[in-house]
């Protein structure tokens, strides 16, 4: 059995964790929005139209914000046509996805979906295709109170209270080239910060996320980040991060470079932190801007890949993923990843939240969870409190990609006020069993509450609907407190979480 030490100290605070980490992503794609949480001819469905058995699993999982309505769909989105009564809505061509939309699902049936389910919105607005005025309509529409077009509109519309929506991004992925009205960096910083301004002059209390660069592969990042930044320091308050990571592991050698994808993830949110404040330098400005990290998870195929059966079609089967318990690992790192940086990722949205690339699926008769489902639902659930800085002394690998990877893979969540301790912690090693010790000295009185471990014998292992219970957390007795000392035994590929408590 391998060994492994973790130091830490109760003084060494990074930040508190921000609720809004744990959020998550709809957009227009596929069957995420009709057929996931909406479908009232479903015998799940409630009197609003919304499935009753994705909505419960929905509050299981934690999630705390949702960004929507996209994603790419937004660059061409007519936020009109999805409000007001849903026989005279008009039926559209969306480009983004070659969908056929409907728009009987829109902002207020989305507004809905939030209060039944809890979650603060995300809204974003179109800067493909339109532009200011569409930005600040639609903010009068959602948040002013009455007496002026858009606020009497939304309640004509049935909806007397402002929907109050204090979280808005300023477009998608807008140095794409796939991106539908895609702008050179100047031109986007520019029009972001004339958007961001008069949305701020209408309601000052809101908090506004700009277009980060979509990925470090596109040869626009970095440079992107910063200018996007310079133009528009004085006016946002998140810049935007998009990662996605493919698994194609056919090996255990590609399946040991996979679990190493946390480190990418790693360079990419300290690149743009450092395009950030490199902004700020220049501004000689004491504002630090956030990281939103609004689309991230493992992905099977290329986006952009539509099947031809499914152009023109309305919620067709498109990017539904299986998830394995190697990408449950490879979700959980990146959820550590981010909360290791919680001074400055403050938002953070799995894409997306049903059916397409999710971790909840539905069929006509039934939900599930997928495996990445549970180190998603643990963090929200047990992530709550101040993440502490910790050094891990393990073994380490290389890989295809990577060198020095750590086998053992952590983040610490001290609850101060509740007295609670949390330790999230991967065994990345494909072969062999940890041992990992850590020094709780300074948490006298404590004693170990749960350790929780999601694992499975095989790697590949899957949870479908005909078998939904494949992969799932379960209670193990692997981890002992001796004159406060944590011992820890951390199965082969496992996710663990141990929570620790007076």
């Amino acid at each position: 059995m391998k060994k492994a030490k973790i130091f830490t100290d109760i003084h060494f605070e990074i930040s508190e964790v921000d609720k809004r980490l744990f959020g998550s992503f709809l957009e227009h794609m596929g069957r995420a929005v009709y057929e996931g949480i909406y479908q009232p001819e479903n015998k799940f469905a409630d009197t609003n139209g919304f499935r009753t058995d994705t909505l419960e699993m929905i509050k299981e999982l934690g999630v705390s914000v949702v960004r929507y309505p996209g994603g790419n769909m937004v660059s061409a989105y007519n936020w009109e046509d999805g409000v007001g009564p849903k026989e005279l809505r008009p039926v559209r061509l969306e480009a983004a996805w070659k969908n056929i939309e409907d728009n009987s699902f829109g902002t207020n049936e989305f507004m809905d979906f939030c209060e039944k389910t809890s979650i603060s919105p995300m809204l974003a607005v179109n800067l493909g295709t339109r532009g200011i005025d569409e930005a600040r309509n639609l903010l009068e529409y959602c948040n002013f109170d009455s007496g002026t077009y858009y606020s009497d509109l939304r309640i004509k519309h049935g909806y007397r209270k402002p929907h109050n929506v204090k979280l808005w991004c300023l477009g998608n992925e807008m140095d794409g080239p796939w991106q539908i009205g895609h702008l050179e960096a100047r031109e986007y910083g520019s029009l972001a910060a004339r958007t961001a301004k008069i949305m701020k002059d209408i309601d000052p209390t809101i908090e506004l996320a700009a277009c980060g660069s979509a990925g470090m592969k596109l040869p626009t990042f970095g440079a992107w980040d910063a200018t996007v930044a310079e133009e528009c320091y004085d006016f946002i308050d998140y810049l935007s991060v998009h990662t996605y990571f493919d698994n194609r592991c056919k090996t255990p050698d590609d399946s040991r470079d996979f679990l190493a994808s946390s480190l990418y993830f790693e360079r990419q949110i300290n690149s743009v932190i450092a395009a950030c404040d490199y902004a700020g330098a220049k501004k000689k400005s004491r504002k630090k801007i956030g990281l939103s990290v609004d689309e991230w998870n493992v992905v099977y195929r290329p986006h952009g890949k539509i099947p031809p059966d499914t152009v023109w079609t309305k919620a067709p089967h498109q990017i539904e993923d299986v998830y394995s318990l190697e990408d449950a690992l490879v979700v959980g790192s990146m959820l550590l990843t981010m909360m290791n940086h919680s001074d400055r990722v403050k938002i953070g949205c799995i894409a997306q939240l049903v059916n397409v690339i999710a971790p909840i699926m539905t069929s006509d008769n039934s939900a599930w969870r997928q495996t990445i489902f549970y180190p998603f639902m643990n963090c929200s659930k047990y992530a709550k409190g101040t993440t502490l800085y910790h050094v891990v002394e393990c073994d380490k690998y290389d890989s295809k990609s990577y060198t020095d990877v750590p086998t053992v893979m952590s983040s610490i969540v001290y609850d101060k006020e509740n007295e609670n301790l949390a330790l999230f912690v991967i065994n990345r090693d494909l072969d062999e069993d940890c041992e990992v010790t850590v020094d709780l000295r300074q948490f006298e009185g404590y004693s170990v509450k749960k350790h929780i471990v999601l694992n499975h014998e095989d790697i590949k292992a899957v949870n479908t609907e005909e078998n939904p219970l494949n992969v799932v957390e379960r209670l193990s007795n692997n981890s002992t407190l001796d004159n406060m000392v944590l011992t820890s035994v951390l199965e082969k590929h496992s996710w663990n979480v141990i929570i620790l408590g007076k």
